[in-house]
């Protein structure tokens, strides 16, 4: 009596095959969650964009219809960062990598 081969699925199974990182990339595309994905990134990367010694005069910071708000608990703080302010951005998006923020508003 010969043994049959098992059903050898490889072939098939090699057409199937996605990288992991598009198959997030598509799926983060099929629910819309791409956007807030960089906003939740953004404001957990705060503190590595801007420095140590700027997140602990941070108070809050969120992101609302692509504006980045970050109130601040230092007056010459919150002054020098909105001199700043254009290079706050492109190192914000920098960071994300797409151009995610459009304005930063400190408060």
């Amino acid at each position: 009596m010969a043994l049959k081969k098992p059903f050898s699925s490889e072939n098939s199974r090699q057409s199937d095959i996605v990288p992991l990182k598009d198959g997030i990339t598509a799926l983060l595309r099929a629910y819309r969650l791409q956007g807030k994905l960089n906003e939740v990134t953004v404001v957990a990367s705060w503190e590595r964009i801007m420095g140590k010694a700027v997140a602990m005069k941070t108070q809050q910071v969120y992101v609302s219809n692509n504006k980045l708000f970050v109130r601040l608990s230092s007056a010459p703080l919150k002054h020098e960062l909105i001199m700043a302010k254009t290079r706050v951005l492109e190192n914000i998006n920098a960071e994300v990598g797409e151009n995610v923020i459009k304005e930063v508003v400190f408060l």
